[in-house]
């Protein structure tokens, strides 16, 4: 037996206002079903959250599943989807355009219940397309629901559901889409290391999704990361897919995979420090370019380039060459765009000025922010649980998470803090 386990997929990111991106995400999604889906000749593929980047999905990018879905349908592998995040419908309705899909017969949307505060699994029912579970071949595929911060308090429900659901000399799988204890790139707390293993004993693969790079845990849950890169913070995270055999004592053999179309990204630091002038610093930026960035290469995407300004600037932000910088840097790479994030800050404003100039974009986030909450009295002896509020609020509001939600996180961080 042999499936393809894929997450983070993203249909529809719209990466910097590009043009280019909703096609960049279609194309590796479908590079991908086709050289490890219909090549490998799997017996199905299971996608783990966010198909979609946004619930409200564009026409563009419904007509980029459907016809991924519809090629793989045509191949007769069938495609079993959680809901993630992303792609969750509102909790005023019943629709969502994953549910169109399954409705549609493209795909199968495994989704519990929820029966007087139990998490209750029900057989996939070809005429309403709907379940919780479904059997393909020996495979027995249970879904589950984004639980967010609730995910530890989910588990023992979900372990208790599947036990109560497992067929003998079954291979039982289940597709979970949070993040974990060790391995999260999000506000949201992870679901702890000792929860998950409570589901060792009534499943042979836990398949993740939701954080956007590779990790596996004891040959037994996996996750592959995204397809693509959402944002350039992303940039050095190793990503892709599982292609995974299963022999008949269900020993599994998962096989990491990153060979595939996708855009290239590259974030390139400059210290401004010590130049008083705006033409040498300009010169000396472009030099960088041209010994560090890398090349456009005939046949592959063209890559995008971020150049990020650092340190302390000897003159007004208002005389930077930004424009010449971004022209001529693309001229010398070739890139399809280039970005330049302008980090530096004039002496009297040196918020953060002595963190390392490598120092990733979500480490100078924080803190600039402890920077200035540490300036108020109040706050002085709460700045890393103020900072977490503030800054995991923030990224909930960019990942269009509910308000109630966001509102659950700030009291949860508000209380740790008292």
């Amino acid at each position: 037996m042999k499936f393809l386990h894929i997450s983070d997929v993203h249909l529809g990111c719209t990466r910097y206002q590009l043009p280019e991106s909703p096609r960049d995400f279609f194309d590796a999604w479908i590079d991908v079903l086709k050289r490890y889906g219909i090549e490998e000749k799997v017996d199905f593929v299971i996608m783990c959250g966010d198909f979609f980047h946004k619930r409200s999905v564009p026409p563009e990018t419904m007509n980029y599943a459907v016809a991924g879905l519809q090629l793989m349908k045509d191949a007769g592998i069938p495609v079993v989807a959680i809901e993630g995040n992303h792609d969750q419908k509102h909790t005023d309705s019943e629709y969502s355009w994953l549910r169109s899909l399954a409705n549609w017969n493209l795909l199968y949307l495994l989704e519990p219940t929820n029966i007087d505060g139990r998490i209750v699994y029900n057989a996939w029912d070809a005429e309403f397309g709907m379940g919780g579970f479904i059997d393909i071949g020996r495979v027995r595929i249970f879904g589950s629901h984004w639980y967010g911060a609730s995910a530890n308090w989910a588990i023992p429900m979900l372990t208790e559901a599947i036990k109560e659901n497992r067929r003998d000399d079954a291979f039982h799988l289940l597709m979970l889409h949070t993040d974990v204890e060790g391995h999260q790139t999000h506000p949201i707390p992870a679901l702890s290391l000792s929860a998950l293993k409570e589901l060792k004993s009534v499943t042979d693969y836990v398949a993740l999704g939701h954080t956007h790079m590779h990790y596996e845990i004891d040959n037994w849950a996996f996750n592959p990361g995204s397809i693509e890169v959402t944002n350039i913070a992303e940039f050095r995270e190793k990503r892709g897919v599982f292609l995974v055999d299963v022999d008949d004592r269900n020993a599994v053999t998962a096989r990491h995979i990153e060979e595939y179309h996708y855009r290239p990204f590259q974030r390139i630091p400059f210290d401004v420090d010590g130049f008083a002038a705006t033409k040498d610093l300009t010169a000396a930026v472009l030099e960088t370019v041209s010994r560090k960035a890398r090349r456009s290469e005939e046949g592959k995407p063209a890559p995008i380039i971020e150049i990020i300004l650092k340190g302390q600037l000897g003159f007004p932000n208002s005389v930077l060459e930004l424009k010449e910088i971004r022209e001529k840097a693309k001229e010398i790479t070739g890139a399809l765009h280039i970005r330049i994030k302008n980090n530096s800050v004039p002496t009297d404003y040196a918020v953060a000025a002595d963190i390392d100039e490598d120092a990733s974009r979500d480490a100078l986030e924080r803190r600039v922010v402890e920077d200035l909450i540490i300036r108020d009295d109040r706050y002085k002896t709460k700045v890393i649980d103020i900072s977490d509020a503030v800054i995991g609020a923030k990224r909930l509001a960019l990942s269009d998470e509910e308000p109630e939600k966001i509102a659950e996180f700030i009291a949860a961080k508000i209380a740790l803090s008292n």
